[in-house]
């Protein structure tokens, strides 16, 4: 399994090459392609193996999705911190403070498996969290590193098509190394292998160059925070990231428990649904700038909506392993869809004097609700069983379905002045 992880990473490299010679890419977005996936397979690793790891560590087996709440709960708390110091000591500095985070997290995590403690494996889960907070503000790095504001919907396909190489790097990374180091249940080796990722990423963001900034964009009074959020094309924007991401992560959280811990299904099996969800959520990015040509932003956003309809449709149709893979496949197609969508529109609603606080209250509301759908999850899973899971996500659906009708049919959506980009 070992030579496989190392088969994914020359992947990982070439495709970064090739990428780079056919769009020409800017070297800070090459960075940020190779090393988002090296830090960014850490949360899958927590999804994967932490709810099953958590439920032989707690008194209380409903509480073992909380370390992966801890860990979005860290994203969320951490993103306005994330977004100051970006701005004040440029993204650079930001970057290799979060990674320094995660790496700090990933020993404590192995001191926790090897102890069988699950208060410093919550503890670790909020520290990954917390420099994930850094990490998922690379989308907005990669903005910045541009060349034009149109090339915004491309940048960004291409930053989320690196999450494939996550997908496969989480999990692999999780079982191949997970009997490295004795242990009671294992994973210790994992961690350790993590933080030796998480190192690499460390050591290639320092290559990395802040984005230029133009002093003209930048100059002139910020608007207030309420006058921003309460644009149109804002509220579109967080509902559709928002609203994917939370049922993503709330049906995603839910999987490994029921499949594994409660339907017996094998961790084989478990582990090739998650990794191809994950797969799923970013392979879609090949084909989003022909998608986007095509349809637009308007028929993105649909799409994302309808698919979300059929997961549910899937999801109650059984428990069977196929029933899981393919519910779990469409929703990361459709959450790659909604949150394409809403972070390309985020740009649109703000002028460059305003992009920092911007980004870091969007960040703050988007995994602020996924933390809170993570957590519900478990709750909802252990009290009322799969089904309600599913059931429980279709008036948020639904919401969609206006939000989706609002964008596409109402012309106060545009903004009246054409913000900065940078």
């Amino acid at each position: 399994m070992l030579s496989y992880i190392f088969i994914v990473l020359a992947l990982l490299l070439c495709t970064s090459l090739l990428l780079t010679k056919i769009f020409s890419l800017p070297r800070n977005i090459s960075l940020l392609f190779i090393a988002q996936p090296l830090v960014g397979c850490s949360a899958p690793i927590i999804v994967f193996i932490g709810g099953i790891l958590s439920s032989q560590m707690a008194s209380d087996p409903s509480m073992a999705t909380l370390p992966i709440t801890l860990m979005i709960l860290g994203v969320a708390s951490a993103s306005i911190p994330a977004a100051m110091l970006a701005k004040r000591k440029g993204r650079k500095f930001a970057i290799l403070t979060g990674l320094s985070c995660s790496l700090s997290a990933a020993f404590l995590a192995a001191l926790a498996a090897y102890q069988l403690n699950f208060t410093l494996f919550a503890i670790a889960s909020l520290m990954f969290g917390i420099g994930g907070a850094f990490t998922h503000q690379l989308r907005f790095a990669a903005i910045e590193s541009s060349a034009s504001s149109n090339d915004i919907p491309k940048v960004l396909s291409i930053l989320m098509l690196s999450g494939v190489f996550a997908a496969f790097l989480g999990p692999e990374t999780a079982v191949a190394a997970k009997e490295w180091i004795a242990s009671p249940h294992g994973y210790v080796g994992s961690f350790l292998l993590l933080a030796l990722l998480i190192s690499s990423a460390m050591l290639l963001i320092t290559f990395f160059k802040n984005p230029s900034i133009n002093h003209e964009e930048t100059t002139g009074e910020a608007r207030p925070l309420s006058a921003i959020l309460s644009q149109p094309i804002f509220i579109v924007s967080i509902c559709s990231a928002t609203i994917g991401y939370a049922l993503m992560s709330y049906l995603m959280t839910a999987t490994p428990l029921s499949m594994h811990h409660m339907q017996g299904h094998s961790l084989h099996d478990t582990k090739w649904v998650i990794q191809s969800h994950i797969a799923a959520m970013y392979i879609p990015s090949l084909f989003a700038p022909w998608l986007i040509k095509k349809f637009a932003l308007k028929g993105i956003l649909v799409l994302g909506t309808l698919i979300y309809s059929v997961v549910a449709i899937v999801a109650l149709s059984g428990q069977h392993v196929m029933h899981y893979w393919w519910a779990l496949m469409l929703l990361g197609v459709g959450w790659n869809f909604l949150f394409l969508t809403g972070t390309s529109l985020l740009p649109q609603s703000y002028q460059a004097t305003e992009r920092h606080k911007v980004q870091a209250t969007n960040d703050f509301i988007l995994f602020g609700f996924q933390a809170l759908a993570s957590l519900m999850a478990g709750w909802v899973l252990f009290s009322a069983g799969w089904q309600w899971v599913v059931l429980s996500s279709l008036p948020f659906i639904i919401i969609l379905y206006f939000v989706a009708g609002y964008y596409c049919f109402s012309k106060s959506t545009q903004m009246t002045n054409k913000p900065t980009h940078n």
